[in-house]
């Protein structure tokens, strides 16, 4: 009996019924009067039917985690086979253009894969059991194994599963895969503390898309020195046994020409004190040229990003999103002198989100802009911590941001008191930005920065926000009068400012 014969099972995998009508998208025209029957199209004009009849397998924006991560469920690969059921011609035509509409056999949850296997036509397979709390059972196991067991038959691999299950499955896939483009692997956070590790031997040369999410690579494997043509790299490091040094990721990078995406995530923070040495006594002498690079993301700590940076050139580069770990100190020279040579981190206005764990920064085109080529975060639990932080890394970005003329300030609110920062920390940062003109705090800052602002006995601040026109806080009673001694200064000085309250007119328009 073959796989594809009409069955409940093969039924249930599409929504709608395609009997007597012409389905596509989901949308259906029964044949009228007027209407020619679909039958009598030739060839090519189903064939285009079809096509666009296929579903969209990887969702979203780009930068999305769900498309980074493969996109929604691979089932809705079985779009076809209905479709095969229809009648002869419809399944003589679909099997035998097998190529042009991209057909795969999905292996998933409680999919006989033997029976599929011994039953349909040898199509590319597709192995997608991706639910990290989701336990399988025996069969999926012995069905997934059977599966990587036709290795040149399997195009895309998404495992999710705590380490047991799939560390078993990981040592199956070995050798080469000469068909495999995508490979998504991942643990779920409560397996981290135990890395799962691949087969040396394992190696991909089309590889296209990969993501591992807690695993580590053996320093002799072939399979990041092979993928030549890889677009996306994504990996994850849970466990500090699992860390890879700079030089090792450039390494790799050397060998991915084509790479489009990079995401390397350290879930603790790892302090080499190599690194800091390369840093200071080793010169750059040859570069890594990336011309596809468009997107970048990395967590970690600030000497593994210096490490990097100062080694790759990335012409085409449009988003960069960066998180930090606590640390006592940060100096960025290095990332200062590769957003320069990229022409596309351009940035007129600045966000600065304090929160109780973290602090996360943003710099757009324009104040309405949703899209960010710049993200910064800092992860730390004190106010006083963040900004402090916030005014090393700015002290090094400055002049990046010199073309920054729209600040604004926000602070979440929270039942918790914070503690009180250093005005020496405010008074640094907001020297990074000596190009603002107007400047937005939230009721949740207006104390904090009010005070920072509040000039002492003899005391000049005009080198503070020297071209600031306009100062707009949100709050309630009479918060704003926090600010009147700043505004009373620079109205002395001759550089009048408009303090401004959004439904209330201004304090102090400007001259």
């Amino acid at each position: 009996m073959s796989y594809l014969a009409p069955s409940t099972s093969l039924q249930s995998t599409l929504s709608t019924e395609i009997i007597g009508q012409v389905t596509i998208r989901g949308e259906s025209q029964r044949p009228g009067p007027n209407t020619a029957p679909v039958h009598i199209l030739d060839d090519d004009s189903l064939l285009y039917m079809f096509r666009l009849y296929r579903p969209a397998i990887f969702d979203g924006d780009e930068g999305n985690i769900v498309h980074i991560k493969g996109g929604k469920g691979w089932k809705r690969e079985r779009w076809w086979y209905k479709l095969a059921h229809v009648c002869q011609r419809w399944r003589i035509l679909i099997l035998g253009s097998a190529s042009y509409l991209g057909l795969c056999l999905v292996c998933t949850w409680d999919t006989p894969v033997a029976d599929m296997l011994a039953h349909s036509p040898p199509l590319p397979l597709v192995i997608d059991y991706f639910d990290v709390y989701w336990g399988i059972t025996a069969e999926d196991e012995g069905g997934i194994l059977l599966a990587l067991k036709q290795r040149d038959r399997v195009r895309r691999i998404r495992l999710g599963m705590g380490v047991p299950n799939i560390q078993k499955l990981i040592m199956a896939i070995d050798e080469e895969y000469p068909a495999l483009e995508y490979l998504i692997l991942e643990s779920p956070k409560e397996f981290m503390s135990t890395t799962s590790v691949f087969p040396e031997t394992f190696h991909a040369p089309r590889l296209r898309h990969l993501l591992l999410l807690g695993f580590s690579l053996p320093v002799g494997s072939r399979l990041l020195t092979t993928a030549v043509g890889l677009v996306m790299l994504a990996l994850a490091v849970g466990h500090p046994s699992a860390y890879f040094r700079p030089n090792t990721l450039l390494q790799w990078l050397s060998f991915m020409p084509q790479l489009e995406k990079l995401l390397i995530v350290f879930s603790t923070p790892v302090f080499d004190r190599d690194v800091e040495r390369q840093l200071i006594h080793t010169p750059v002498t040859t570069h890594i040229i990336l011309p596809n690079l468009r997107w970048i993301e990395f967590q970690g700590v600030s000497d593994y990003m210096e490490a990097v940076v100062r080694r790759i050139v990335t012409p085409r580069l449009e988003r960069l999103r960066i998180q930090f770990f606590e640390q006592q100190t940060f100096s960025v020279p290095c990332l200062l002198q590769f957003m320069n040579a990229t022409e596309n981190l351009r940035f007129n206005s600045a966000k600065f989100e304090f929160s109780r764990d973290e602090v996360d920064v943003g710099g757009y085109l324009h104040e309405e802009a949703e899209v960010y080529p710049l993200s910064i975060t800092v992860y730390s639990r004190s106010l006083h911590l963040q900004v402090s932080s916030l005014a090393q890394l700015f002290n090094s970005l400055s002049q990046k941001f010199s073309t920054v003329d729209h600040l604004t300030l926000e602070h979440e609110k929270s039942s918790e008191e914070h503690n009180q920062v250093d005005r020496a920390s405010w008074r640094r940062l907001l020297r990074s930005f000596s190009k603002v003109k107007t400047l937005r705090v939230n009721d949740g800052l207006v104390e904090e920065l009010s005070r920072s602002l509040r000039p002492d006995d003899g005391e000049n601040l005009l080198e503070l926000l020297p071209e600031l026109q306009e100062l707009t806080y949100s709050g309630s009673g009479d918060a704003g009068d926090a600010f009147i001694s700043f505004i009373d200064a620079r109205q002395n000085a001759g550089r009048p400012l408009a303090l401004v309250r959004p439904g209330l007119r201004s304090v102090t328009p400007p001259s």
